[in-house]
């Protein structure tokens, strides 16, 4: 099946990705582990169905050096022994943050003060806008019905 909207060839579409890039690109590298950015854009994506972000941010994480028995439990992550307190944290702000229309009220005030345990002021910040930016990038993926499999590690910068 062919995606509905080619990326090259709508100017709307190229500037639209640009300025989400550009937002994305506000949050500082560093802000928060690498490893805990991969598991949220991959749970995100996990969770929306976005086969293009998984593929993406799955072979991203292999490539900062992720293992797969992590990779591979991040969508049972409750039931894994292999994620960190704050991983887990992390993990249940994106679930909550994705699936707003599921849960009455959003994200509960338990989800975030045990993410304030965890991470500091800009870190939560960098937590909040990955979780809407990734979450905006698979619903336009979804839409399009982009298709994943192709991606090579570092493609997108």
């Amino acid at each position: 099946m062919d995606a509905r909207l080619d990326y090259g060839s709508s100017e709307i579409l190229q500037k639209f990705v640009k300025h989400i890039n550009s937002a994305g690109a506000a949050v500082p590298r560093g802000t928060l582990p690498v490893a805990t950015t991969n598991l949220v854009l991959t749970r995100a994506s996990q969770i929306n169905g976005c086969a293009v972000c998984v593929d993406m941010h799955t072979k991203d994480a292999e490539h900062a050096g992720e293992t797969s028995v992590r990779l591979n439990l991040v969508a049972a992550w409750r039931d894994a022994k292999v994620f960190t307190d704050a991983e887990r944290a992390a993990l249940e702000l994106t679930e909550q943050g994705t699936r707003i229309a599921d849960a009455a009220g959003g994200v509960t005030d338990e989800a975030w003060a045990n993410a304030a345990k965890h991470y500091d002021t800009d870190q939560l910040a960098a937590l909040a806008c990955a979780i809407a930016l990734i979450n905006a990038c698979n619903r336009l993926n979804v839409i399009s019905q982009n298709r994943g499999g192709d991606y090579k590690p570092g493609q997108w910068g």
